[in-house]
């Protein structure tokens, strides 16, 4: 039987992968696997917050209502981001939180994430031992011992806002920015908090409907932003997705500025306050390998994990690192957050902006983004990617073709049966011609 948490909670179709009554049953083994344990010193409490989607509407009823019948106090902050729910977490000394989003996903698709007390990401073993209890016994509590459920979204607006303004080394003022919020859940407090920090805020995304999140605008669809940038001669566009846990930028020109690229400037402005731990980075093994130039030619080291945001986190708790994070633009900063936030990662690119003065164009040409090609075979054992004599040869061959001007990744789909080849190099043509090399080996020596 497949596990019902994928790798950022449990995630599909709303109202028929994600229903009503998964979210009430998982809350409900949610207040018994994580509410438990506070019982015998108060009654526990849980954050609760959703994005804007119009199925996130019935889904927060059903988790509040999951969890005040199992006897835990309720403090709903509305729609917010998801890196705000667990801030709040940790803020409000919550013995749990929930935030209900597909992030980037499109509409019709739904989520539910639980964070940790402290407002940290549950671990496999605990999100495990919640689904065993999906269909365990249980007594309900009665009268006075069933959960309350308190509206907290104008204070928590207010909190998470004064958390990213302290989280800024320099203001704003004297900047232009435009700012596309995906119609997602940061189009409240993203413009408030940027204009609180000086910015002169053009906003575009911003009129979420219930319908419309993620739709042709946010951090996957970067052509409106571009074209708002040059029209309004901005200094730069931040765009975050439907929760706001992730960023990508442009510059007044109206290029993209990729997370890579992000990583790199705040990693140097970060180095230079004394805010990089142990002066390393870390990144999964999809980081361009001109980040990994780059950051060796200023001294900065590159840990590198494997796809996946959760496992950046592990290797920054484990190396108590300060900065990690994805191509995608899921950026942490471990001193402010428990989780990618694309307000504050965007807050701090721009400030690093305004305190030097330099454009972002210049700031971003730390590293040079090598040409990256992407090859996906289908129709092959992808379990067999990694231990193919043929399939390493072919590899090794590449890799020593390309020597330190190119990378080489084949790696299995993690969610898909095939086995994607990725390959860098300084030239297009190469890295394609090396790409499409490789992918008909593997299509020859792993066919099914």
């Amino acid at each position: 039987m497949a596990r019902l948490f994928g790798t950022d909670g449990v995630r599909g179709l709303a109202n028929r992968d994600v229903t009503a009554e998964l979210a009430l049953g998982l809350s409900v083994s949610a207040a018994h696997v994580l509410g438990d344990a506070a019982r015998s010193q108060h009654r526990p409490f849980a954050v609760v917050g959703r994005d804007p989607r119009a199925s996130g509407e019935f889904l927060s009823a059903a988790v509040t209502a999951g969890l005040a019948s199992a006897g835990v106090d309720v403090v709903d902050v509305g729609v917010l981001p998801t890196p705000a729910v667990a801030y709040l977490t940790g803020l409000r000394d919550a013995d749990f939180g929930v935030m209900l989003s597909a992030s980037h996903n499109p509409m019709p698709d739904n989520g539910i994430k639980f964070f940790a007390r402290g407002g940290h990401k549950l671990d496999d073993a605990i999100e495990d031992e919640i689904e065993r209890h999906l269909k365990a016994e249980w007594t309900r509590p009665t009268g006075a011992d069933v959960g309350r459920v308190r509206d907290d979204s104008v204070g928590a607006d207010d909190d998470y806002v004064a958390h990213l303004a302290g989280a800024l080394p320099h203001r704003l003022d004297g900047l232009r920015v435009v700012l596309d919020c995906a119609n997602g859940a940061a189009s409240e407090v993203g413009p408030r908090a940027l204009r609180e920090a000086g910015a002169d805020v053009v906003v575009i995304g911003a009129s979420p409907d219930g319908n419309n999140i993620n739709d042709g605008c946010g951090s996957t669809h970067l052509d409106g932003l571009r074209l708002a940038v040059v029209q309004h001669g901005a200094d730069a566009g931040i765009a975050v997705d439907g929760d706001a846990d992730r960023c990508l930028a442009i510059d007044a020109t109206g290029e993209i500025v990729d997370g890579d690229q992000i990583m790199a400037v705040l990693a140097l402005a970060m180095r230079e306050h004394g805010e990089l731990h142990a002066d390393t980075l870390v990144a999964t093994v999809m980081s361009n390998l001109g980040l990994i130039q780059a950051m060796r030619r200023e001294g900065v080291e590159v840990v590198q994990t494997d796809v996946g945001d959760r496992y950046v986190l592990e290797r920054m708790r484990a190396g108590g690192f300060s900065l990690g994070g994805e191509q995608s633009g899921h950026v942490i900063l471990s001193a402010h957050g428990t989780t990618g936030d694309g307000l504050l990662t965007g807050l701090r690119l721009l400030s690093r902006m305004a305190q030097t003065g330099r454009p972002l164009a210049d700031l971003a040409s730390v590293m040079e983004r090598l040409p990256q090609v992407l090859v996906n075979v289908p129709g092959v054992d992808k379990r067999r990617a990694g231990e193919d004599d043929g399939v390493l040869a072919a590899v090794g061959a590449a890799q020593e073709r390309l020597a330190d001007g190119g990378r080489v990744l084949l790696r299995p789909s993690g969610t898909e049966p095939l086995v994607r080849v990725m390959v860098e190099a300084h030239e297009v043509d190469v890295a394609q011609a090396v790409a499409d090399h490789l992918a008909s080996v593997v299509k020859e020596r792993l066919a099914l």
